[in-house]
């Protein structure tokens, strides 16, 4: 009983909204008319607008006015609006220009040909049916017609420059909707390459020491509760990032201990953004990609320039790696940066090197 009284009564306030909004629309089309038929009338004659006597005597003209401004006006919205939900203007521009034109034309001769026939039938005593001047009333026609393609110039630019902001901002939209969606994606795909590469090194460590694999699992879970918790983000701060990579990469030292040395100068992290796991695909792209030994251990550095953070590392690849692959990593934060703004990475080989540098974002500006 409740759940019906409840829509009877939605129902009877979209029913008094929707006549609210008819009623001022109205209210608008009528005042609109009644001061362009005045400002027709001080324009034919402004000394009659003086003296009562003149006022008079405008009545039946500014009447006459007024009917015709007002079907003028009223053909003009309703041949746009019944175009509107029928040819586009984006699809079909040539097309929706002569129809909408052409139509509102024929419409503005046949009403404006009736009303000043009706006008002269009525005002002139001498005028009847059997006696008037047909050509002359089509050539009084041509005063009309020349207001209505004004108005029709109106209506057509008015319509188009609708039409086209509404798709330029559902492309928009569009548009918003495809980059957060690939960009969620490839987030996605960072959950569970992080976690099988953790569970692949965790087995290895297994056989080699059991304590140092249950040191790993411990850290390995803080480690990973951060994972989950920027999954949703879609930038982190650069302090967050970098005491994320720190514990990363402290992870690994219980992995490869003095084979792994890493450095971290990064002085100045306020106000700075990274995508999230950004450093880590990068330190975990390293530490895959080259041997870590006593002989030949793996360094790695971090370091700050105004704009951007560099990752470098000795290079020392494994034999079995093939050195051309750029691997899931930085293909990631390539594909994440192209999404967030029109800053790219670059990417530099030496001799003895590799370097990533990567973009420190605002969040202003993305």
């Amino acid at each position: 009983m409740g759940d019906k009284a409840t829509k009877n009564q939605e129902g009877l306030s979209k029913k008094v909204f929707v006549n609210a909004t008819l009623f001022n629309s109205l209210r608008r089309f009528i005042f609109m008319n009644l001061g362009i038929a005045s400002i027709l009338m001080l324009i034919a004659c402004p000394s009659c607008l003086l003296s009562w006597e003149g006022l008079k005597s405008l009545f039946p003209e500014f009447i006459f006015s007024f009917l015709m401004s007002s079907s003028i006006s009223f053909g003009g919205f309703y041949v746009d609006g019944y175009f509107d939900k029928r040819i586009s203007w984006i699809q079909y521009p040539v097309k929706r220009l002569l129809f909408t034109a052409g139509t509102y034309l024929i419409y503005c001769f046949i009403i404006s040909f009736i009303l000043i026939t009706a006008y002269v039938l009525i005002i002139v005593e001498e005028v009847t049916l059997s006696n008037i001047s047909w050509s002359r009333m089509l050539s009084n026609t041509i005063y009309p017609i020349i207001i209505a393609l004004i108005i029709i110039s109106i209506f057509i630019s008015r319509s188009w420059l609708f039409e086209w902001r509404n798709a330029a901002i559902e492309a928009e939209q569009l548009k918003s909707v495809k980059i957060a969606s690939q960009y969620q994606s490839l987030k996605n795909q960072l959950n569970p390459h992080f976690l099988f590469n953790s569970l692949n090194a965790l087995s290895n460590l297994v056989y080699e020491s059991p304590d140092k694999s249950a040191e790993f699992i411990q850290q390995l879970s803080k480690i990973y509760r951060y994972v989950l918790d920027v999954q949703q983000e879609e930038l982190v701060s650069l302090e967050r990032e970098l005491e994320f990579a720190e514990n990363y990469l402290s992870l690994q030292k219980i992995r490869f201990e003095n084979n792994l040395e890493y450095y971290i100068d990064v002085p100045k992290t306020s106000g700075f953004y990274l995508p999230p796991l950004s450093l880590q695909l990068l330190l975990e792209n390293a530490i895959k990609h080259n041997i870590a030994s006593n002989e030949n251990p793996l360094k790695i550095m971090i370091e700050q320039t105004p704009e951007s953070l560099i990752i470098r590392n000795r290079l020392q690849p494994k034999l079995t790696q093939n050195n051309n692959e750029k691997g899931i990593g930085l293909a990631n934060i390539e594909k994440r940066y192209a999404l967030l703004s029109d800053e790219r990475i670059r990417i530099t080989k030496t001799e003895k090197e590799f370097i990533v540098e990567i973009p420190l974002l605002k969040p202003e500006l993305v």
